[in-house]
């Protein structure tokens, strides 16, 4: 008997979740087995491709060398047969299920009001779970399947998950609508004077991100106050002389406005990421379309939005 008749689905698929889990007790509440079951099959994987393909350390099952170079062949080989499974079209008209999408608090605000009003037209069956970003463990729910779409930015992004850019973000400078500071053009330096609040939802510190940038012009920012959603900023500038750098697709806010500073920071990147196991997943590229579409929607920049409140 020669190794291919050995095989079966269930197998690679067992194969491709411990390399990814790393965990026989969790790999059979994954798939609906005993750890038993998942202990024979891999017996009978070792024997098929001759290598232990996992050695145990402490509670972890570590992928052998053998195992790794199995990876992408085998993922290849299970999209392929999704493909020859699925319907030739896919309508979202028709769909049921239940979609996790984890989000930053920016792209809760900026992207999820507009991709509902999408999906309750075109799929109104699918339902939404949004789970806050877990930056440390979004890989592991990816592979799990406890998660099927990420938002985010690059960085926080393991390399090993594909991704898409949907758009190009700005971070514009905005105060109270009653700030002194509207009536004059202001520096970068006064800007960096300037009491300010940033964002930082995973670390609880008076770091941003924009740290590098203004170190780039010899500056030093006043930071007084961190706060972890880009919703409670706006509020906090309205009542403060304080300043902050805002995402130009939250804006326009009736509470604050616009600064005409002579410097703004690089735009950033905004993504889209799943796992390489649903790459070809009718639903996934569904999803990923609609994103796209609400990325390129118009938005207000920064001098309309500006406008709009000074």
């Amino acid at each position: 008997m020669n190794g291919l008749s050995r095989l079966d689905i269930k197998q690679l698929r067992i194969l491709i979740a411990l390399i990814e889990l790393q965990s026989l007790s969790r790999v059979a509440k994954k798939m609906g087995l005993t750890q038993q079951a998942i202990s024979e099959q891999l017996r009978k994987l070792r024997d098929t491709f001759e290598d232990h393909l996992f050695i145990r350390q402490g509670n972890k099952m570590v992928p052998t060398t053998k195992a790794l170079s199995l990876q992408v062949p085998i993922l290849e080989v299970l999209n392929k047969i999704e493909d020859m499974l699925a319907p030739d079209e896919f309508d979202p008209s028709k769909f049921e299920g239940i979609f996790t999408i984890s989000a930053t608090d920016y792209a809760i605000h900026a992207l999820l009001p507009k991709l509902m009003n999408r999906i309750r037209k075109d799929a109104p069956g699918l339902k939404i779970i949004v789970r806050d970003f877990e930056s440390d463990n979004v890989n592991e729910l990816l592979s799990s399947g406890e998660l099927d779409l990420l938002l985010s930015f690059p960085e926080f992004v393991p390399e090993s998950l594909p991704y898409k850019k949907l758009f190009d973000e700005q971070h514009i400078c905005i105060a109270s609508k009653y700030s002194s500071l509207l009536k004059q053009n202001v520096s970068l330096e006064d800007i960096a004077h300037s009491p300010q609040v940033i964002v930082s939802p995973s670390r609880a510190n008076l770091r941003g991100s924009l740290e590098q940038w203004f170190n780039r012009f010899g500056l030093k920012r006043n930071i007084i106050m961190s706060v972890p959603s880009f919703s409670s900023v706006p509020e906090i500038l309205h009542t403060t002389d304080m300043v902050a750098f805002y995402p130009s697709r939250l804006l326009p806010n009736e509470k604050v406005a616009i600064l005409d500073v002579d410097e703004l920071p690089p735009p950033f990147e905004v993504i889209v990421g799943w796992h390489p196991r649903t790459s070809k997943s009718k639903i996934h590229q569904w999803m990923i379309n609609q994103l796209e579409c609400v990325g390129s929607e118009h938005s207000p920049t920064g001098e309309e939005a500006g406008r709009a409140h000074i």
